[in-house]
């Protein structure tokens, strides 16, 4: 007897928390023709509870049992309050009828577009709501709609796409996120979200479902509204007049006011911006609604075929109007090969306008999911307030769930064309393009690697590479293991251990192995050097304080040199490799230490913190030191070697950004040739982002120097800025480039060096640009030395991101 009573506790108990809740659902029709109005407004009177209709015109309130006046709305219609006496479930059906205004008489101009007044007015009456605003907290409930025409896997997170084949399906919901949360603003620009409930479809992780209702929202009552990383006027901006052409197209009616049906667009239809409908209220002057799409110059590289966005904005406590929803619509198409799109639904509800915040509820943490966020059950669901799922969704919800329940083999994401293969959500190994590579020292050679993810509660990462070379006949191994540790998991323990063939200033060749496998078979050129290494690495990393991470560690590797062992290529068979270069043969042990110093804000999303800008400017600063003593632990050689980097992002003109990366390095002792730093250098007729066009891989080295790279994306700008039609159409993207160095070899470590170096004794430099197309994977750069001229003065390369597959 006991023990029924306890499992009946268990089961009872969740639903007696929960049961208070009483579900008042309903629809909302037109009285005369029975269509239904899609996200008409529906609020509890003398409340800041309210929600608004979804696509079907449906609604739904949870609610304690009591009487309520339920009060609609609709732009063009006659409000209607119903009196409810809620005691058990209910579903009403509200019919509002459609009623229309005289147009008005407002003072205008001579000559002048009436619009042009009640834009005018609108603009003022924003600084005069901006100006009572201090702070708010809402409630926001959001639903995100993936939609493809092939279902996705939880496995892959992918789509596989068949090059040269038309996508021609139809569009489906094949993924579906759902959250709960608080937002909280203080002025100047302080804000925070607490997801306090979310789910998802079962082929969706719950780590990207962090989409908050307060970060979705774009504040139309702003002068930029972003979209792309692009700042876009809004319709009611202080520079509006001079960018949109207004009409005034009808006065409607809404809970006895007249409101102004404006229709818009861009004065020049090249320029990027929206186009649509704004409903502004007469006599107040304030958004009701808007209705608006992003116009083609603003749809980057025309990739998608419509983007929507619809908001509508209720009067709260002294009369100032806040957004009850905000709602994304977008389809695109890539270049006719994979159709897509995506629906982002918000609702905001119960504001608390200009009282007190506690201030630690701001900080460092701008999105934080509470830590029961992903217990609560369906019980839970059922009381909370939520937007009520389309028939659409449904369907979606039992399709996906049914298939993620299906057994999945080896076959399922098996293709010749794949480098990885999942055999699970957490393990995967090589897939048939990386079981071979080709270099002139192992020859042809057998790969195979496995990768262990999110183990022991997303704490556990482990990789293996396994190779063996036919030319070398040496058996290569890469053992590594992360475990992650703390509630955030912001402590990191890590181990590596390996025997291998590795690259010579590997850290910075930015270039692939396939890259440099197709161009040994079919090319006969191998643009690596490569040395033996055999040895193990330990360091332990964590976070001090918010912005500030350390780390030290321990490291012991014996290097080897490594020679010329085959000359086999599919062409130019007559064709030399060139030599392999030889490095310092040499056992080191040292002591490592590093650290980073960071002040972007960043996501607590239930399991780590994942450091974010939204686009704003930021810096990074970090460093690493490495000290090899022979008194202490028995290394061959004393040296000590320092980096200290410095980077970041910057917006700087309209969509425009720049990048930069500044590099300090400074040595003492004898600093084996292989422990080197190279400026980043490129092979023939390509270039990389971040790295010295007009130099070849590893043809500069040294232990001391500096390094400054900084890249320009200027987007389509300054070609709309020319104002020449055919260029503002062709959405061509414009990036420079300049890159510095200074680059020096120690007296103490030229007498260990086994080659013939080049030093930059004073700053080297180069600049250029590259111009490309929004849509097109491919850049072509033009860059010119500035100095130390003599080989490679003027060099044009492609960058495209194919070569760092």
């Amino acid at each position: 007897m006991k023990k029924t009573y306890i499992i009946y506790l268990f089961f009872i108990v969740p639903s007696l928390m929960y049961s208070q809740k009483l579900s008042l659902t309903g629809k909302i029709i037109d009285k005369i023709n029975g269509e239904l109005l899609s996200y008409a407004n529906v609020r509890i009177a003398n409340s800041t509870y309210g929600t608004a209709a979804n696509l079907e015109g449906k609604f739904e309130f949870k609610l304690n049992k009591d009487q309520y006046k339920i009060i609609t709305s609709f732009i063009g219609y006659k409000s209607d309050t119903a009196s409810i006496n809620l005691s058990n479930d209910k579903f009403l059906t509200i019919s509002l009828e459609p009623i229309s205004y005289r147009l008005p008489e407002i003072t205008v101009l001579p000559r002048e577009n009436p619009a042009n007044e009640i834009i005018r007015r609108a603009i003022k009456a924003k600084h005069e709501r901006e100006n009572k605003i201090n702070s708010y907290v809402f409630k926001a409930y959001t639903k995100g709609l993936a939609k493809t025409t092939k279902d996705i896997g939880r496995w892959s997170q992918s789509i596989g796409v068949s090059i040269g084949e038309k996508d021609t399906g139809n569009l489906k919901i094949t993924g579906i996120i759902e959250n709960e949360s608080v937002g909280y603003f203080q002025k100047p620009d302080q804000y925070r979200d607490e997801i306090v409930a979310r789910k998802q479809s079962a082929n969706t992780p719950s780590t990207i479902n962090i989409l908050t209702g307060g970060r979705l929202l774009q504040n139309f009552y702003a002068n930029d509204i972003q979209f792309f990383n692009r700042p876009l006027p809004g319709p009611i901006a202080d520079n509006a007049l001079d960018y949109y052409y207004f009409l005034l197209e009808d006065t409607l009616a809404m809970d006895n006011y007249n409101v102004f049906q404006i229709n818009f667009e861009p004065l020049d239809k090249s320029d990027p911006g929206f186009y649509g409908k704004l409903f502004i209220i007469d006599g107040l002057f304030s958004l009701a609604k808007l209705d608006v799409n992003l116009n083609e110059a603003a749809n980057p590289g025309g990739i998608f075929t419509k983007v929507n966005v619809f908001q509508q904005f209720v009067p709260f406590q002294n009369n100032i109007y806040m957004p009850i929803d905000y709602r994304i619509f977008a389809e695109g198409n890539f270049l006719g090969l994979v159709k897509f799109g995506f629906e982002l639904n918000s609702i905001y509800y119960d504001y608390q306008i200009n009282n007190e915040i506690d201030k630690n509820k701001f900080g460092m943490v701008i999105i934080k999911v509470l830590p029961d966020a992903d217990k609560k059950d369906s019980t839970y669901w059922r009381t909370s307030h939520s937007i009520p799922n389309t028939l659409e969704e449904v369907e979606a919800y039992r399709r996906i769930d049914s298939l993620e329940a299906i057994p999945r083999d080896f076959w399922d994401d098996f293709s010749l064309l794949s480098s990885t293969i999942r055999a699970s959500e957490n393990f995967s190994f090589s897939g048939p393009l990386s079981l071979y590579s080709f270099n002139h020292i192992n020859g042809h050679t057998l790969n195979f690697g496995f990768n262990l993810i999110n183990e022991l509660d997303k704490r556990l990462f482990v990789t293996g590479d396994f190779a063996y070379g036919f030319s070398d006949k040496k058996f290569q191994t890469d053992f590594s293991l992360r475990y992650l540790i703390g509630e955030y998991r912001t402590a990191t323990l890590y181990f590596n251990t390996y025997n291998k063939l590795t690259d010579l200033f590997g850290e910075t060749n930015r270039y692939n192995n396939l890259s440099s496998t197709l161009s040994s078979l079919f090319g006969k050129y191998d643009f690596r050097d490569y040395y033996y290494t055999k040895g193990f690495d330990f360091r332990i990393n964590s976070e001090i304080f918010p912005v500030l991470r350390g780390g030290i560690g321990f490291l012991n590797r014996a290097d080897k040199n490594a020679f010329h062992k085959s000359d086999f290529s599919i062409f130019n068979s007559s064709k030399k490799y060139r030599n392999n270069k030889q490095i310092f043969e040499v056992e080191t042990n040292a002591l490592t230490a590093e650290f980073s110093l960071d002040f972007r804000k960043f996501i607590e999303d239930g399991y780590s913190r994942r450091r974010i800008s939204f686009g704003d400017s930021y810096a990074v600063l970090s460093g690493k030191a490495i000290v090899s003593k022979n008194s202490i632990i028995k290394s061959d050689f004393d040296f000590q070697q320092y980096e200290l980097n410095y980077s970041g992002f910057l917006r700087t003109f309209k969509s425009g950004f720049l990048n930069f990366q500044l590099k300090g390095i400074h040595s003492s002792g004898s600093v084996p040739f292989q422990m080197f730093y190279s400026l980043p250098g490129n092979i023939e007729s390509y270039g990389k982002a971040f790295t010295f066009r007009t130099l070849g891989i590893g043809e500069v080295f040294g232990d001391r120097g500096s390094v400054l790279l900084i890249q320009h994306n200027w987007g389509d700008e300054l070609f709309r800025l020319l104002n020449i039609p055919f260029l503002k159409d062709l959405q061509l993207v414009l990036t420079t480039h300049f890159n510095a160095a200074l680059m020096e070899i120690s007296n103490d470590s030229k007498k260990i060096l086994p080659h013939s170096f080049k030093e930059f004794k004073h700053p080297f430099y180069e600049i250029g640009f590259g111009i490309g197309q929004a849509l097109l994977p491919i850049t072509f750069e033009f860059t010119w030395k500035l100095n130390y001229k003599g080989k490679n003065d003027f060099v044009f390369g492609l960058s495209t991101f194919i070569i760092d597959l």
